[in-house]
């Protein structure tokens, strides 16, 4: 039996078992060894972005593949690669995409979130091995924090002697932060409400800080994971000439922001979204993590059981990222 936790509304989650699959054609069974808990799940929980209720919620997470012991992360969405999307190379838009972690609790799916033992992984997603020496703390947010976060860089083009704006300092802020960094940027500027987590930008390679609603310097490539209106229209309005603005974190409902198009006609500046990824961002999540140095266990707090998950989803922690260790050892 597998046990997971089922979210039913607010700090409302039940334990409940479910019987263990026999994976079919594709699918993959996974026990779950450890699940981060991304800030879309608290933004769920809040109701501040609509969600499947009642759901296995969690879509970060590393474990073992039942039955051969691989260890393994998986993407977040499940494509049918068939459709015109997914033939453009666009699988994250798959016509028919379900996501993991965000689908409606029923028979046909229950293993379908990581607050779980076990979660069954449907032909059509992607998984990833994971070396044996990467610590579950680190792997984990690869498939979400760490997988985006290539996929924004891949869209913002070569950072190499590039000004970089990086606002927002969570989760996936710090990840871009230490990417640009190795990707050889002239200065990485982060910009966060929070002190605190502007001194982690620093440990992570940012070139300097600026406390949110100051002046920011002219750059050419802005990496915006905040999704504040008011973050998205100054990181706009500092691209110099020739820059792009790469939108990440602008996932729930918000107001519309000022754009003066003449401004980016004569600048030749370019705005795009990044929502999701492709496999291949999960690869290059996988190998920037496992080739990095940076302190990555010190951004996960340590791991609750599944009996403490409806406190971890409506508790803001310390470090950008709880997490939960599904099996009682």
């Amino acid at each position: 039996m597998a046990r997971v936790a089922v979210w039913r509304g607010g700090a409302e989650v039940t334990l409940e078992n479910v019987a263990l699959p026999e994976p079919g054609p594709g699918e993959t069974l996974v026990e779950i060894d450890l699940a981060t808990v991304c800030g879309s799940d608290h933004h769920t929980v809040a109701g501040r972005r609509p969600g499947a209720c009642p759901s296995v919620l969690g879509h970060e997470g590393v474990g073992r593949v039942v039955g051969t012991g691989r260890r393994v992360v998986w993407g977040v969405t499940v494509s049918c690669g068939a459709c015109d999307r997914c033939r453009r190379g666009l699988t994250a838009k798959c016509r028919s995409v379900r996501k993991l972690g965000h689908e409606a609790y029923e028979a046909a799916w229950p293993l379908s979130g990581t607050y779980a033992t076990h979660v069954l992984l449907p032909a059509g997603t992607a998984v990833v091995p994971v070396p044996d020496a990467l610590a579950d703390e680190v792997a984990a947010p690869a498939g979400c924090a760490t997988a985006t976060v290539m996929a924004a860089l891949e869209r913002a083009g070569s950072l190499r002697e590039r000004r970089v704006l990086v606002v927002g300092a969570g989760m996936l802020g710090l990840t871009a932060v230490a990417a640009a960094a190795d990707a050889g940027a002239a200065e990485i500027v982060v910009s966060d409400v929070d002190p605190a987590r502007l001194e982690l930008a620093r440990a992570f390679g940012a070139t300097w800080t600026v406390t949110a609603g100051q002046a920011l310097p002219p750059v050419d490539v802005a990496l915006d994971f905040s999704g504040a209106a008011a973050a998205v229209e100054a990181a706009l309005g500092a691209l110099d000439i020739g820059g792009s603005l790469v939108l990440v974190g602008s996932v729930s409902p918000g107001r519309a922001i000022a754009v003066d198009p003449e401004a980016v006609v004569r600048g030749w500046r370019s705005v795009s979204g990044v929502h999701n990824y492709e496999p291949r961002h999960l690869e290059q999540a996988v190998a920037f993590l496992a080739a990095s140095e940076r302190p990555w266990a010190e951004l996960v707090e340590e791991p609750v059981g599944l009996d403490r998950l409806g406190d971890v989803l409506t508790t803001e922690l310390g470090r950008p990222r709880a997490s939960v260790r599904p099996r009682e050892d």
